[in-house]
């Protein structure tokens, strides 16, 4: 049986991502932040599905909390087979209204962490011939919406560069570039969504079916929705300029609206500290 690695692991798109690949018979290694969901995450994947699934508390806004994935992803002994780097979070508020603090614990989850963790599994995959790997960015990669799209663009470029490097080797690479998807995500950052339109919403699980689809036939960036692929389409050919005045009034119209709390609306400190694990096994 293989095994697959799923950061942020406890809801949103990693969830549907842990669900599925517990359907198709992968032992898991579940990271968050959150202990305690971890583990009634691991013990339902486990008694539904009959997989081994190990919890790795980790935060990846922290050196400690990355090092402590990146041990586990090359450890020899305990091979995974398929990567998904789906940890990240959003901010709310323009830039210059979002402290430089907040912005930087951003991008060392969204592009220092998925550097170091996408490295340390795919040499051991090359080593072995085989391996996948999928890094979560976003459709506003390709859009000029601030340091969260800069961010998902570097994920996206970074996976397109190292999937041409390793080419040949097993190894697969693949962005995945959703929009809209109805996860806990905009509530955690602080951000209303009843002005975003029904039919912007995709749903996780399919999105994630679509993504493994993606990768099954070798994809280097998927854009997991018919609707998505023709408004992407559309940004390619628009004038870089023009893009950004029409991004912005998307944004202001259709994106996520400041909620009413004072201040910047800062996503909840990470916990720090000592990364936890264990392992759910059958008959425990």
């Amino acid at each position: 049986m293989t095994t697959a690695l799923v950061t942020g692991a406890t809801s949103g798109i990693g969830a549907a991502f842990a669900r599925r690949l517990a359907r198709d018979r992968h032992d898991l290694v579940l990271v968050a932040r959150d202990a305690g969901e971890l583990r009634r995450q691991a013990a339902e994947l486990h008694d539904r599905h009959g997989v081994e699934a190990a919890v790795l508390r980790a935060d990846l806004a922290s050196d400690e909390g990355i090092a402590a994935v990146e041990a586990r992803l090359s450890d020899p002994r305990r091979p995974v087979d398929l990567l998904i780097n789906n940890a990240g979070f959003g901010q709310k508020g323009a830039y210059l209204e979002v402290p430089v603090a907040d912005e930087l614990r951003m991008l060392t989850v969204h592009c220092e962490a998925v550097l170091r963790l996408t490295t340390a599994a795919a040499e051991p995959m090359r080593q072995r011939g085989r391996g996948g790997v999928v890094n979560v960015a976003s459709v506003a990669a390709f859009l000029p919406r601030g340091t969260y799209g800069a961010s998902k663009a570097w994920v996206v470029r970074f996976t397109e560069g190292a999937a041409h490097d390793l080419a040949g080797s097993g190894v697969r690479l693949m962005a995945l570039c959703p929009g809209f998807v109805r996860t806990e995500f905009h509530e955690r950052a602080g951000l209303g969504t009843d002005n975003i339109p029904g039919w912007m919403w995709l749903d996780a699980d399919r999105v994630v079916d679509a993504a493994l689809r993606d990768l099954a036939r070798r994809r280097t960036v998927s854009v997991p929705d018919p609707r998505y692929k023709v408004l992407m389409a559309a940004a390619r050919l628009a004038p870089r300029g023009a893009l950004g005045a029409i991004s912005s009034r998307a944004g202001r119209r259709f994106g996520p609206r400041h909620g009413a709390a004072g201040g910047h609306g800062r996503q909840p400190a990470a916990e720090r500290g000592g990364a936890l694990g264990e392992t759910i096994r059958q008959g425990d």
